[in-house]
């Protein structure tokens, strides 16, 4: 089973621990500080662990051509895309306000450090973990300097071939052990036919000393239940107050009532896992009691004859005796007296009986 470590202080993950769900602001706030904090307060409300959002400095994160490229998409914010990125872009004293506002309601707040001078602010600015981007998950030199940091990383994976996670795998390890992998396919929204949960196992049977987790673009809940059944242990999604505002994120983002259900049903999930010993429960005595068989007599046996297969049968019998899974025991065994037809074979009416016990 993948190792634990603490993700957040007090808050664990991997092993038997809880699903550690991460609600993905990202830049759905449409660059207003207020809807930022409804958002952080949405995602505590239903019950997710974690608001993040994404924090660029954009010099660092863009060469000079990509921010003066126009920018005509109908979720532009700007003529260019350096003017879009700015006015989503929350400077280092709104990161602080809303790190603040996180803590004063209790959840805990991060954000991925889209470049090397954003993670050396998250870093001031003392955020629990590190969220790497799939876009720098194959950015090696960047890798390295976010493990040398000290805190825990949750890594993504889209984009990204199993060559390079082992890649990264063998960079971070040494350095910081206490990070995941997330499964990702990096396509919004994300079609079912290219989720590709079997990567989760994948994950899990290459890098067994580690929590795996996903991270999803997908439109509804059903998939990222079922990647938590599989065993992701941290989970990312997209949350937005209003899939049809501006931004190309919205659409593949959860509204307030999916990202409630998604939690409800992960927890749900949770419980129904349960042990991996199969036994007869407590809950079910009242239907074994009522419904489960017994071995009956097919046809009247006489007192010391010895039980023959075609004698015996099974049904709900009055009152209980052996169980099924016990008729070929039965078979070569003497009575010590007569059974009527249709009457329950019981323990005592069968010489030299000695009750097995069940394993």
């Amino acid at each position: 089973m993948a190792r634990e470590f603490e993700l957040c202080p007090g808050r664990r993950i991997g092993g038997d621990q809880p699903c550690f769900i991460i609600a993905e602001i990202g830049q759905n706030h449409q660059g207003d500080l207020d809807i930022a904090k409804r958002m952080i307060r949405m995602a505590k409300d239903c019950g997710a662990d974690c608001a993040k959002f994404q924090k660029s400095e954009l010099e660092y994160k863009f060469n000079k051509k990509a921010l003066e490229r126009p920018y005509t998409s109908k979720h532009s914010w700007g003529k260019t895309y350096g003017e879009h990125k700015r006015h989503l872009e929350f400077s280092h004293d709104q990161y602080r306000e809303l790190k603040k506002y996180a803590e004063e309601i209790g959840i805990f707040f991060t954000a991925s450090g889209m470049d090397e001078m954003a993670v050396e602010f998250l870093h001031e600015l003392d955020v629990p973990f590190f969220k790497v981007g799939s876009g720098d998950t194959n950015n090696f030199p960047y890798l390295e300097k976010t493990a040398k940091k000290g805190r825990p990383m949750v890594i993504s994976s889209g984009m990204q071939s199993m060559n390079t996670m082992h890649q990264v795998y063998q960079i971070v390890k040494p350095i910081n052990p206490n990070f995941c992998f997330l499964q990702c396919t990096s396509a919004y929204p994300l079609q079912p036919e290219d989720v590709n949960l079997r990567v989760i196992p994948a994950y899990q049977s290459a890098f067994p000393d580690i929590p795996i987790g996903y991270s999803g673009h997908e439109t509804g809940i059903a998939i990222s239940v079922a990647a938590v059944a599989m065993g992701a242990k941290v989970l990312e999604r997209h949350v937005t107050l209003d899939k049809t505002w501006k931004g190309s994120d919205h659409q593949a983002s959860l509204e307030p009532n999916e990202l409630a259900e998604l939690v409800k049903a992960i927890r749900t999930v949770e419980k129904a896992m349960g042990s991996p010993i199969k036994q007869l429960l407590p809950c079910e005595m009242a239907c074994n009691e009522k419904l489960g068989k017994s071995v009956v007599a097919k046809v009247a046996i006489p007192e010391g004859a010895i039980l023959t297969l075609d004698m015996l049968t099974v049904k709900v019998g009055e009152p209980k005796g052996f169980p099924p899974e016990s008729i070929f025991d039965l078979v070569g065994q003497k009575v010590k007296k007569s059974i009527e037809e249709d009457e329950t074979i019981t323990e005592q009416v069968v010489e030299n009986h000695v009750k097995k016990v069940k394993c």
